[in-house]
């Protein structure tokens, strides 16, 4: 399956979607002109990798797949694209396929840090919480 990468810019995250080696990354500012269109190719990607998990018969992992949520800021309208995110994480678990979100923030930025913890109460994928 192939990478996304979307570089960031001053108004959109850095993004890193792979399979092969696994990794999900969105780190820096969500603030972009067209939130929509800048958010869906990522929740796309998550749909066609989970079709790719089941079609390729790949075995559950032993321990969950790990996303990284490393925001410096994001607004409300990319609020609701996170939310998605997080509801695609979590319908993994239909298929047993577990993800954990690590979710990063500045020792002293409360707000990042109580976004996500009102983010993880409302789904079922466990979440971490790192201070950097």
């Amino acid at each position: 399956m192939e990478k996304l990468e979307i570089e960031a810019t001053e108004f959109s995250p850095h993004v890193i979607l792979s399979s092969q080696p696994t990794r999900f990354e969105i780190s820096g500012e969500s603030r972009p002109e067209n939130t929509g269109r800048f958010y869906t190719p990522i929740i796309n990607w998550l749909k066609e990798y989970k079709l790719y998990l089941s079609t390729n018969k790949r075995t559950n992992p032993q321990s969950p797949l790990i996303f990284e949520f490393k925001f410096e800021y994001f607004n409300s309208t990319s609020a609701k694209y996170i939310m998605d995110i997080l509801f695609e994480l979590d319908s993994f678990r239909a298929d047993d396929y577990h993800f954990m979100v690590k979710w990063y923030a500045d020792t002293l930025d409360e707000d990042m840090k109580e976004a996500g913890e009102e983010f993880s109460k409302l789904i079922e994928v466990p979440f971490e919480f790192i201070e950097r």
